[in-house]
């Protein structure tokens, strides 16, 4: 059982975006669709689009330990939305400013393992 629930966390998350633009931190977000990693063969989490929010503050370099650090927390929100739309009216129903990345159309390659093994391969064989 979640110690919050999703209802709750999207107030607090609605709440931090309007107090930050109360206080003039210019807010301004990306929503894009994510794309398939290269190290995996499967599809998971790229059918929601996300907002994140771009960076207003430069990173810094800890002197004595060298660590990376920022004092913009926002860039640590990571918002997921089952549809664009949803994800644009939430952008425009807390005056943040986006920038929309429609994603690129997937080229399906059709392969087949047998092909590694025929004749005429074009590559030479590695084993």
């Amino acid at each position: 059982m979640p110690l919050v629930s999703p209802v709750r966390c999207s107030y607090i998350k609605a709440k931090l975006e309007r107090r930050l633009a109360s206080e003039g931190f210019s807010v301004t977000a990306r929503i894009y669709k994510p794309a398939k990693t290269a190290m995996q063969s499967g599809e998971a989490r790229t059918k929601e689009w996300v907002l994140e929010f771009d960076a207003a503050h430069p990173r810094s370099i800890d002197p004595l330990m060298g660590w990376t650090s920022s004092v913009d927390t926002k860039t640590q929100l990571h918002l997921e939305f089952d549809t664009k739309e949803e994800a644009i009216s939430y952008a425009e129903r807390n005056g943040i400013a986006y920038t929309l990345s429609e994603p690129k159309p997937r080229r399906q390659v059709a392969k087949s393992y047998a092909d590694n093994f025929k004749f005429g391969r074009l590559g030479a064989w590695t084993h």
